[in-house]
């Protein structure tokens, strides 16, 4: 979905498109995934566990931070893990921009699956997996629901846009899972097809655009800047 647009609103008699009828429109929210870490190569669930970035992923968070920062931004607010923060600080370098930390912007709390790695997760918790993976409510090793995450989450990315001037950016730096379930919040999606959304690849970004009726997905897991887009309906 990378340089799409979805023609995704968000429902404007929701809260998650607060901010939406208050006559300020244009802004955006780049919603941005942190970089590389070893657990990722090892496909190890991460979750809340504070894992740190590899050299790749410094690498990663410094590319993309010179591509964010021609965007300008207003404000960066990021998870306080330090995959995510530490990817945040270098954005934060080339802006001049001061990171806000908050801990409601972490992954999943996954309990037991977390530091597992996909096939142990399969092995262990082959029904629970079936279980999320048709779309159930389903605590994975007995933490988190997605609803939960997005509950924690989707507040804390709309109280720092709507301190954004007209047409202004905020950066959202956090992770995978719950980049995912707060895009389908603000996009007033029902939470059975937050998984249609599609993962974020290390280091890529979603961007939210505000219009008339709410929040809009403009860019999904990006990697290169968004560009305008012209005659959608030809």
């Amino acid at each position: 979905m990378s340089g799409t647009d979805t023609g995704t609103t968000a429902s404007t008699g929701t809260d998650a498109s607060s901010g939406s009828g208050s006559g300020r429109t244009g802004r955006k929210i780049v919603l941005w995934r942190h970089g590389q870490t070893a657990w990722n190569l090892e496909r190890r669930f991460q979750g809340s566990t504070d894992i740190e970035l590899t050299e790749t992923g410094v690498a990663q968070a410094r590319r993309a931070a010179r591509l964010l920062a021609s965007l300008k931004p207003d404000a960066i607010v990021a998870s306080d893990l330090r995959r995510a923060a530490h990817t945040a600080a270098e954005l934060a370098v080339v802006t001049g921009l001061a990171v806000q930390h908050d801990e409601a912007l972490r992954e999943t709390y996954a309990g037991e699956w977390q530091g597992l790695t996909h096939d142990e997760i399969l092995a262990k918790y082959g029904e629970q997996y079936a279980a999320w993976k048709r779309g159930e409510p389903v605590r994975r090793g007995g933490g988190e629901l997605e609803t939960e995450v997005a509950d924690r989450a989707a507040p804390v990315v709309l109280r720092h846009a709507d301190r954004l001037p007209q047409g202004g950016t905020l950066v959202v730096v956090s992770h995978g899972g719950t980049i995912r379930t707060t895009i389908g919040r603000l996009l007033g999606l029902d939470s059975y097809h937050w998984e249609g959304l599609g993962g974020l690849s290390n280091c890529c970004w979603s961007v939210l655009g505000e219009g008339a009726r709410g929040w809009r997905l403009m860019e999904h897991n990006a990697g290169t800047l968004p560009e305008p887009v012209l005659g959608d309906d030809d």
